[in-house]
């Protein structure tokens, strides 16, 4: 469930209107709901609970959507954050977030990062090779402290609804092999400065399937068992995210409860806490990007273009992953004409959507990318010196900007020339 539908003004967000955000902040915008994160983490929360699991640690995947007035609205429920920066890091605790709820994930954590996390008290850094466990081991021999560790293990099970944004079999980068895990955990348990606290893993992002996720938890819950039958200390075991969502061009995926069900039944018995990293999930249907058709333009051929001011760097998705989001007028129309929806890129790939049945539209309407709460400002650029897209939270009949567009001379101001040039 979200909180955009139809109203007297058209497409509203909550009790506000899209025209009228439109109109006082300009477009493209992002526009998200509060009350829709809100009811999405309290769902996602309430399902595990109410499963039988205890006390579960839900950390919210910073990287689907890492405003801080987002981070702040789901931190005041209680969330954690799943972050894979220093920077993601700040953010959460820009927000509020304690570091004891904080996951630091990430195959390629710098040194400096490390440290950053170690001060900040994060729950667990999520470990993903050897070489890396020897820099936290060195990083926090340097700082005089225990760091806490859980092993990000890679179950080599296919997932995700993308190659791009499958994480799980043993050709990605991410994690370390069954293979390798008891042996590093084992070292780490000796290690003056190393604190294994448990084990993780995450195989993909929009799974629609909960059966790749059942035989991960599966490999999982027998790596506990092994670890715990060689007396060492386990206490946590994260199970990462990846849930999908409804594109409206997919069959609805498998509900939070039908996921808390699958996964109490996976690990029941275990003596472990357990954490997850939901995004998507919470964030996706959470936000729509709301853009203005520049024109329409129409080939003797009868090629027909609907060229709008948001741009494949205001919303990449389409570009890089294919992905699919229905695109609905703000104000409703009548009939049906087909577009292909393009930016004003000068890129081929600034294309949303070939071959798209949409009412018929003309200069000046505006149009809804729905579900693009997440993976949408989070990836945006500047691509083309264009500003960055502002970003705007509804909450009931109110709004407010949490990030504004850069002016073009902030973003100039940016660029130094050297006095020799």
């Amino acid at each position: 469930m979200n909180h955009f539908e139809y109203g007297p003004e058209g497409l509203a967000c909550e009790g506000v209107p899209l025209a009228r955000i439109a109109a006082e902040v300009g477009t493209p915008v992002y526009v998200y709901s509060r009350a829709t994160l809100e009811r999405h983490f309290t769902v996602f929360h309430g399902a595990l609970v109410a499963a039988g699991i205890v006390d579960p640690l839900v950390a919210y995947a910073v990287k689907a959507n890492s405003n801080v007035a987002v981070l702040k609205v789901l931190g005041n429920l209680g969330a954690g954050a799943d972050t894979v920066s220093e920077g993601e890091v700040r953010r959460a605790l820009a927000a509020g977030i304690p570091g004891e709820r904080i996951v630091f994930s990430g195959v390629g954590k710098k040194r400096g990062e490390i440290a950053f996390a170690l001060r900040a008290g994060v729950a667990e850094i999520n470990v993903e090779s050897e070489p890396e466990l020897n820099l936290i081991a060195a990083v926090a021999a340097e700082l005089g402290v225990k760091a806490k560790v859980a092993f990000r293990v890679n179950p080599d099970v296919a997932a995700g609804g993308h190659a791009k944004i499958a994480t799980g079999k043993s050709e990605n980068k991410f994690g370390v092999s069954f293979a390798e895990a008891a042996r590093l955990y084992a070292n780490a348990s000796n290690h003056a400065h190393l604190e294994p606290i448990g084990v993780a893993c995450h195989i993909g992002s929009q799974i629609t399937d909960l059966t790749p996720m059942r035989q991960a938890f599966g490999k999982m819950r027998g790596l506990v068992e092994q670890l715990l039958g060689e007396g060492l200390h386990v206490e946590r075991l994260d199970l990462g995210g990846g849930l999908g969502v409804p594109y409206f061009d997919m069959p609805e995926p498998p509900s939070p409860a039908e996921f808390a069900v699958m996964v109490a039944e996976a690990v029941q018995g275990l003596p472990v806490k357990l954490a997850f990293e939901p995004g998507r999930v919470i964030a996706a249907n959470a936000g729509v990007l709301v853009s203005e058709v520049i024109h329409v333009h129409e080939r003797p051929e009868g090629k027909r273009f609907l060229v709008i001011d948001a741009a494949m760097n205001d919303l990449i998705r389409p570009a890089m992953y294919d992905a699919f989001h229905d695109i609905r007028p703000v104000i409703p129309r009548a009939g049906e004409t087909t577009y292909d929806v393009v930016g004003p890129i000068c890129e081929t790939g600034d294309t949303f959507t070939r071959e798209r049945l949409l009412p018929p539209l003309a200069a000046g309407e505006l149009v809804a990318f729905m579900s693009a709460g997440a993976y949408g400002a989070a990836m945006a650029s500047e691509y083309n010196t264009r500003p960055l897209v502002p970003e705007v939270l509804v909450d009931g009949d109110r709004f407010a900007v949490i990030r504004a567009r850069p002016s073009y001379e902030e973003m100039l101001g940016r660029d130094l020339t050297p006095e020799w040039v």
